[in-house]
């Protein structure tokens, strides 16, 4: 097969590969065509008044503060309260969605981040008859967009508002309790709105962010987190108050005070500490049981000693299930009620059991036995062990395809590694040079695999499956035609460097190499294994450490250029070095606005504008040297450090540094390597220039050892990537990072700037493989990533869990699904980065006659 056709062939069958997790594991498992259920006896309640303090812990607002006074002075005389204890992941959406919605958030959603729904769902705003919301722009809009109706109202504040750098959040949420008084007001001098807020079924909703931005810019053990828990407080008893006496006191408004998540004491959240799953819940008003007195309670934790609550009951409950104990009403009311709740559920698994069956061929369809002998019998007793089997009969039809589709692919992926590694042989060995082409053996696997192909095809025909099902299944038949026809801990990357610091000594290369490189390769390769064993997420920032990078790279900057300057060639115009000193002058400017933001930001005086401007003009200038190898390299590190330094809070501004140091001995000692196994001439690397190489690949053959440093390139790029931090860390990432290009929350924008940051040490690592191939005189279309690790990592991968696990488990297939294709377009950038010229305007040089 040709080049170019075996690379298009790679490229499609590994973007299936890639996209086939998403519809084996991360399809939307919401249900729709149900009966509505209704119970028939009257709510005890008119209208409910939600208050969802965003980010609010369970242990800030229930312990004592200083002076011995509860912090939740609600509590004392008004309802029944308890924790609710949320499910990772501990995000605002899912958190909302399960408050509102009563269902755990699909996953897809995290491709739509805050903004859209990735499908429609009910809620309890579209089953009220009218709903009045003040808050975020992030979480209102969504619930008001899947309203059927006009009936759903929304007041947010600009999103600019949402500023992690502001002097202090909680204006937010003074926003929301000054709108909603302004609102009761006005209704008084407005018939319309008025005869409104007297119907039933009356929702408010009052979304507070502001403890959820002073807990990230601040950390919840601060001053600003502690006193907004407090206006919060104030605020609440004054709506609510305010409420009641606009109803006159009718008895008929219940109230809830809850939270959508917790937070680390880091000021983050998505896993599943439980600092971020156990929150508040306070609940009191019509339907409600009053306080109750008890002597003894008996709970696994200390919250009640620590709390002094141990004389008021504790009812815990799950986030988004029916909390019955809460309910003051008769027996008969939360019968219906949890048999209603059950019957909703049990709908549900009804539809979603009908449409599987529909599309599947009756002898193949198994159907959940474990449900069918309650069907016939709902009583009130079993409605508890109903709904957990209706859920599990959910997610068996939900995930019926998931091991059918799974073995497909499988067998493609078993295929696909074994038809790479046919091309390999036949293209490097002379094993099948002697093997004679039998056209007609061949006519027969064309039309075996054929029928096989149609009889897939009629199969997935006839059970209406998805277009995607067909490339699914279809593919192991072109794979194995061809065939027939032609990381979970990051410390184990401190154990492969640490193995790696080593190569000179158990190889010997220690006797040809210098010395001194060899000694430089251990010390890098130990200190580089540190970085893995350094925590992602849970750190504090450490900014002097960001500035100590940045003055050791300008440091390390000017003993490179006095060197240069030194060495002799005769090709280098010294007009060049100028762009060395502009990007010199870029770190250190990097290094100071880090400086400068953080100190602004800390006594609150905001993000400075003209720091602001300095980081995003940094980002967007990239300035290269001559094509001379080390020289290029190292234009490169600069240019990339400026903006990897504004992207630091802590020990990673470190990282590049390292691991270009590294790199840089890679290419020496790959040198050496090439000498001492007689494979080329060792090329003067002084004077090496990208421009001026070749692909000369036909003058040498495939050596064991090229094995080797393609691994040792994989092995880079995956420290690379987890080195830091990966895709995962971004869902519970510090927005510290981002502070010197915008404090304003923005979820796509900070997502792309710390996407960034995680690719600078693959560009780094990419560039030096670029090296390491023209200097080694090996073509990088002869570098195959093998997919053994892709298809076990692809049974690995979560659909549940915190943003975290399942981000993890995302990043591991990911990062080897798309290694050929990364490497393919690495490669490009690499190649790009080294051999075109992106400098200063030069001046013109005039000669006298």
């Amino acid at each position: 097969m040709d080049i170019p056709v075996f690379i298009l062939a790679g490229l499609l069958v590994h973007c299936v590969f890639l996209v086939s997790i998403f519809d084996i594991y991360f399809s939307s498992p919401l249900v729709h065509g149900m009966t509505p259920q209704q119970t028939s006896l009257p709510p005890p309640a008119k209208r409910l008044v939600l208050f969802v303090a965003d980010g609010l812990r369970a242990d800030s607002l229930y312990e004592l503060d200083s002076n011995g006074t509860a912090r939740a002075s609600v509590l004392e005389n008004n309802g029944s309260w308890g924790i609710s204890h949320t499910r990772v992941p501990t995000e605002s959406r899912p958190g909302h969605v399960a408050l509102i919605a009563g269902f755990y958030e699909d996953v897809s959603a995290v491709a739509k981040g805050w903004k859209e729904n990735p499908v429609e769902f009910d809620s309890v705003f579209n089953e009220s008859k009218y709903t009045w919301s003040w808050g975020s722009p992030d979480i209102l809009p969504m619930f008001a967009k899947g309203a059927t109706g006009d009936h759903v109202y929304t007041f947010c504040y600009a999103a600019e508002s949402e500023d992690f750098g502001a002097e202090d959040a909680a204006k937010l949420d003074m926003w929301v309790f000054d709108h909603v008084k302004s609102f009761f007001n006005s209704s008084r001098n407005n018939q319309t709105l008025f005869s409104a807020l007297n119907e039933e079924k009356v929702v408010l909703f009052l979304h507070l962010l502001g403890i959820d931005t002073n807990g990230h810019a601040h950390r919840p053990n601060s001053r600003e987190y502690q006193e907004n828990i407090k206006q919060v407080d104030e605020g609440v008893k004054e709506i609510a108050s305010l409420i009641d006496n606009f109803y006159g006191n009718d008895g008929k408004t219940a109230f809830i005070l809850t939270s959508d998540h917790g937070m680390t004491d880091w000021g983050s959240h998505g896993a599943g500490h439980p600092s971020e799953t156990l929150t508040p819940l306070i609940v009191w008003g019509a339907g409600v049981n009053y306080p109750q007195k008890v002597t003894t309670q008996f709970f696994e934790d200390n919250f009640l000693k620590e709390w002094k609550l141990e004389n008021l009951k504790r009812l815990d409950v799950n986030q988004g299930t029916l909390p019955l104990e809460y309910l003051n009403t008769s027996a008969l009311f939360k019968a219906e009620s949890m048999f209603t709740n059950a019957v909703q559920i049990l709908e549900q698994f009804k539809v979603k059991m009908s449409q599987k069956k529909e599309t599947t061929l009756s002898i193949l369809f198994t159907p959940f036995n474990e449900l069918q002998q309650y069907i016939q019998s709902l009583k009130v007793s079993l409605c508890k062990t109903l709904i957990n089997l209706a859920l599990e009969g959910l997610s068996y039809y939900h995930t019926y395809d998931r091991l059918f589709l799974g073995l497909s692919i499988a067998v493609s992926f078993v295929g696909w590694t074994t038809y790479v590694i046919l091309v390999i042989i036949k293209a490097h060995t002379n094993l099948t040079k002697t093997v004679p082409t039998n056209k007609k053996k061949s006519t027969v696997l064309f039309y075996g695999f054929a029928s096989a192909g149609m009889i897939i095809t009629f199969f997935l025909l006839i059970q209406t499956c998805p277009w995607t099902y067909y490339i699914y299944c279809l593919l192991p038949v072109p794979v194995w035609y061809a065939v027939v026809f032609s990381f979970f801990y990051r410390s184990a990357l401190t154990v492969g460097l640490l193995v790696f610091a080593g190569w000179p000594v158990i190889t010997q290369l220690w006797i040809q190499a210098k010395v001194l490189y060899s000694l430089i390769w251990t010390l890098l390769c130990v200190l580089l294994a540190i970085f893995p064993l350094m925590p992602v997420v849970g750190r504090e920032p450490n900014i002097p450490l960001v500035i100590a990078a940045g003055l050791l790279t300008i440091l390390i900057s000017f003993f490179s250029l006095a060197s240069l300057c030194k060495s002799e060639n005769k090709y280098r115009d010294n007009e060049d070095l100028k762009v060395y000193f502009y990007q010199i002058f870029s770190v250190a400017l990097s290094t100071y606005v880090v400086g400068s933001t953080h100190n602004s930001l800390k006594i609150k005086q905001g993000l400075p504008v003209m720091n602001q401007i300095i980081s995003w003009m940094t980002l967007a200038l990239l300035l290269l040297s001559p094509t001379f190898l080390f020289e290029r390299l190292f234009s490169i590190l600069l240019s990339l450090m400026s903006t990897y330094l504004l992207l630091s809070t802590g020990y990673e501004a470190l990282f590049p540094l390292a691991l270009f140091g590294l790199m840089f001995v890679w290419i020496n000692m790959e040198q050496e390597a090439l000498q001492h196994y007689g494979l080329s001439l060792k090329p003067k690397l002084a004077v090496f220039n990208f421009t001026c190489t070749m692909d000369i690949t036909q003058f040498r053959q495939l050596h064991l050892d090229d094995v080797r440093r393609s691994f040792f390139f994989v092995f880079f790029i995956v420290t690379a990537f987890f080195g830091t931090g990966n895709i995962a860390s971004i869902n519970s990432f510090d927005p510290a990072s981002v502070y010197c290009f915008l404090t304003v929350f923005s979820p796509f924008m900070m997502g792309g700037l710390l996407l960034l940051k995680v690719a600078i040490p693959f560009v780094l690592v990419s560039c030096a493989f670029e090296a390491v191939q023209v200097t080694t005189q090996l073509s990088s279309k002869r570098y195959i990533t093998c997919c053994i690790s892709a298809l076990h990592f692809f049974f690995l991968v979560k659909d549940y869990g915190s943003w975290l696990d399942i981000g993890t488990s995302i990043s591991h297939y990911v990062l080897v699904m798309s290694l050929t294709i990364f490497m393919m377009v690495m490669n490009g950038l690499a190649q790009l980065l080294t051999t075109r010229r992106l400098g200063l305007p030069r001046r013109n040089k005039h000669h006298s006659m």
